[in-house]
């Protein structure tokens, strides 16, 4: 048996597997979906497997970008939003898919039940 850490994960698969439905993401984001679908895990750790993912060919960082903002670090905050490459196999995970269905609804409601907003007849 090769010596370090296996080259398969399950939390790495599952965040294909989230990439693969969500399209392009960045890693904070990506954290709060996995905890919401999967057992909790640290931010650490999802940010490490996006590391071994990029390295192992399956992820790419697509882009950083710096958003201006109100945060409890400072005015600005470094995106970098990654996405799969033809490397990666998601396999079709339907508990993902079907979870992430529930989020976009949840948010919906909540955008429509915001004061001032006009909804459609």
């Amino acid at each position: 048996m090769p010596r370090g850490r296996p080259a398969k994960s399950k939390v790495r698969q599952n965040l294909i597997e989230i990439l693969h439905f969500t399209g392009k993401n960045y890693g904070y984001d990506l954290y709060k979906v996995y905890t919401s679908i999967f057992p909790r895990v640290t931010m650490r750790l999802i940010y490490y497997h996006l590391q071994k993912g990029v390295s192992l060919g399956e992820i790419k960082s697509n882009k950083t970008v710096k958003e201006k903002g109100n945060y409890s670090w400072g005015d600005e905050v470094e995106k970098t939003y990654y996405e799969l490459t033809e490397n990666a196999r998601p396999i079709g995970n339907m508990q993902v898919k079907d979870a992430l269905e529930k989020i976009r609804n949840i948010q919906k409601e909540s955008i429509s039940k915001m004061p001032g907003n006009i909804k459609e007849e």
